[in-house]
């Protein structure tokens, strides 16, 4: 199979493409919070943006796998002997799972490293339908469907981190705009319903009431992610997590009817229940931009699992047109902290 590999990326190199995303309502997704609040209806709530990562095979030698990612050291490997514990772990277990000898990946994102916005479950998500494509043109097999896709990229994923974890990114990342996310629980199967907030005709005035920002340190959400699981398995503020399940519902019902301040109003207290449970969620710069955002009479919450990366805002146009400026000078104290541009992804996972 490997020289098929070699042979068909020799003729045409595959590509694929998937968005980031921003959240509200994240770790909702991992099924220790699900099962345990199902009486509750948990959901997760996501905007896919334009920020894509995309990824490229091209053929390689020597029966290895070598992966090229912008902001990483280039690594090459046998199949046999690729490790897991890497920063590139996820992407090898991917290779791996495709028995990919002999094929070069590159991958190229448009988010920060680590910038907590789904980057790294994006590439997973184009890799493996880049795969998936070069396996069905190698042996005819069945092309993987878009459920199909998340179910593989987060058990992959899981299966790497070595701790519990959601699949909204995956989600956002294959189907594109702005979602909310059911986790029905039992023997359902897909693992989730998607319930669209906004049309597509929609987002180009959604667009107008948001505002995200990298705040310049790259996070790291296992380690926040464990303690909520380890903290939620012990007991502890199962009355808070009740409430972030009605401020996420709530929160998507006032967004769909465009009720922004009321949707605003919603996250802040989102926030301020998980700092609560867990201070350091936001870093120095996170504490500022939140500051600034309330003052302002906007909405903000950071993405994924905090602890550094970004923190997007909603509000009323004139409102988030006001704290732009406030944020960029803010933004000053770090060398790579900035605005970056919010555009909808409405098309989510795209296959060349």
């Amino acid at each position: 199979m490997s020289n098929k590999f070699k042979s068909i990326l020799e003729k045409a190199p595959i590509e694929a493409s998937a968005p980031c995303r921003i959240d509200m309502g994240g770790t909702l997704d991992i099924r220790t919070f699900y099962y345990a609040l199902r009486r509750l209806s948990p959901c997760t709530f996501n905007i896919a943006v334009g920020l894509r990562t995309r990824v490229r095979l091209l053929p390689h030698h020597n029966d290895r796998v070598k992966i090229s990612s912008r902001g990483f050291k280039s690594v090459e490997f046998s199949i046999d002997r690729a490790p897991f514990n890497h920063p590139l772990g996820l992407m090898l277990a991917v290779a791996v799972y495709f028995d990919a000898k002999n094929v070069h990946v590159q991958i190229e994102s448009q988010s920060p490293p680590r910038s907590a916005l789904g980057g790294s479950s994006a590439a997973a998500v184009a890799l493996i339908a880049a795969l998936s494509k070069l396996w069905q043109q190698a042996s005819s097999a069945k092309p993987l469907t878009r459920p199909g896709i998340a179910s593989l990229a987060h058990g992959l994923e899981e299966s790497v981190a070595g701790v519990p974890c959601g699949m909204q990114d995956q989600l956002a990342a294959i189907y594109g705009g702005v979602n909310a996310w059911i986790w029905p629980v039992g023997t359902e199967n897909p693992r989730f319903r998607k319930k669209m907030i906004l049309s597509k005709r929609l987002h180009k005035d959604l667009e107008k009431h948001l505002l995200l920002a990298y705040c310049g340190k790259p996070h790291e959400s296992k380690d926040i992610n464990s303690r909520w699981v380890h903290q939620f398995l012990a007991g502890k503020f199962r009355d808070s997590w009740a409430e972030i399940v009605a401020c996420t519902r709530q929160f998507a019902r006032h967004l769909s009817g465009r009720e922004y301040m009321k949707a605003a109003e919603l996250m802040n207290r989102e926030t301020e229940i998980r700092r609560k449970m867990t201070p350091d969620v936001l870093d120095d710069i996170g504490v500022q931009l939140m500051k600034a955002a309330v003052a302002h009479h906007c909405g903000a919450r950071f993405t994924g699992a905090g602890g550094g990366g970004c923190i997007w805002a909603l509000g009323d146009i004139k409102h988030i047109d006001s704290l732009r400026p406030m944020w960029e000078e803010i933004l000053l104290s770090e060398k790579e902290g900035r605005v970056l541009d919010v555009k909808i992804d409405s098309q989510g996972l795209v296959v060349h």
